[in-house]
């Protein structure tokens, strides 16, 4: 394997972990089990960070998300994998990584018949740096700063413009009436 492989770490039904495959090649109509994180960022006004997945994404891309997911390499700490995302995919740090929903899990169908199956713990992280954020254009087209409620009261509404997992974290509980639940 050349050295821009991205492992992910594939699970069996129960969680436990049974390998890796390429990341790039895992995402197939019929994905295996595997281990990924979604987190939501909040600013100082306790508003979250809603992204548009880039238009050139494999699965559900252009519509709008959590502020980014990941899967963690092996023998990476969700904090780790955090952390290295947020850069990544936002060019920003973070900080005060909570869990939200640690036992997560979905399997979703995209429209052109590619799987996402993952055990997907869910988190909340602390960002303090400017308003105005520089995402990977790779991984991101736009986004936006957005009060819980308004988050809740948009995917109520139009459902089919968010990914599913967001969907199922907020019918899951992630937050409601405008508050994160821990």
């Amino acid at each position: 394997m050349g050295q821009n492989v991205e492992l992910v770490r594939l699970l069996d039904e129960n969680g436990n972990e049974i390998g890796t495959a390429d990341k790039a090649l895992v995402h197939t109509t019929d994905t295996p089990l595997h281990l990924a994180f979604s987190c939501h960022l909040i600013d100082a006004q306790g508003r979250t960070l809603l992204t548009r997945r880039a238009l050139s994404k494999l699965t559900w891309p252009g519509v709008w998300t959590n502020s980014f997911c990941g899967h963690p390499a092996p023998g990476e700490t969700f904090q780790e994998a955090i952390v290295r995302r947020a850069a990544v995919e936002l060019n920003i740090s973070v900080s005060g990584i909570q869990p939200a929903l640690p036992d997560f899990r979905y399997r979703a169908v995209d429209a052109s018949g590619i799987v996402e199956n993952e055990i997907c713990p869910v988190f909340t992280a602390a960002y303090e740096g400017p308003e105005t954020i520089s995402p990977n254009p790779a991984e991101v087209c736009d986004w936006a700063w957005s009060e819980l409620v308004d988050v809740e009261e948009a995917v109520t509404a139009t459902p089919f413009a968010f990914s599913p997992w967001l969907v199922q974290q907020l019918a899951e509980g992630v937050y409601t009436g405008g508050r994160f639940t821990y």
